[in-house]
C-alpha cells in the first residue's frame, strides 16, 4: 500500500495510505486511511493544484452530495470496504 505524507501549513506532517484513486468529472480524488491494516479513519481528498503546480495540493472533500458520489464509486471500486 502506498504511502504518503501530508504537510499541513504550519503542522507536522500527516502519514497516510493510499487506498484507491479516481478521476471524477476532471477532478482527482483519493481515498486515505491512517492505518496500514484493519479499520481505520477514512478521508477523501480532492486534488485542488493546478497542472503547473510542483506538488499536489488536497482537501477534504466535505460537500455532502460530492462526498456521496465520490464514496459510492470508491466503494464499487473495492469490495470489502464499506464507507461510513
Amino acid at each position: 500500500m502506498e504511502k504518503i505524507v501530508f504537510t499541513p501549513e504550519g503542522g507536522e506532517p500527516v502519514r497516510f495510505y493510499v487506498l484507491e484513486q479516481t478521476r471524477l468529472g476532471g477532478i482527482d480524488y483519493i481515498l486515505v486511511t491512517d492505518s496500514e491494516e484493519g479499520d481505520g479513519e477514512a478521508l477523501i481528498l480532492r486534488d485542488s493544484s493546478a497542472m503547473e503546480d510542483a506538488e499536489a495540493v488536497y482537501e477534504i472533500v466535505s460537500d455532502d452530495e460530492e462526498l456521496e458520489a465520490v464514496a459510492a464509486v470508491f466503494e464499487s471500486m473495492l469490495e470489502d470496504v464499506e464507507l461510513t
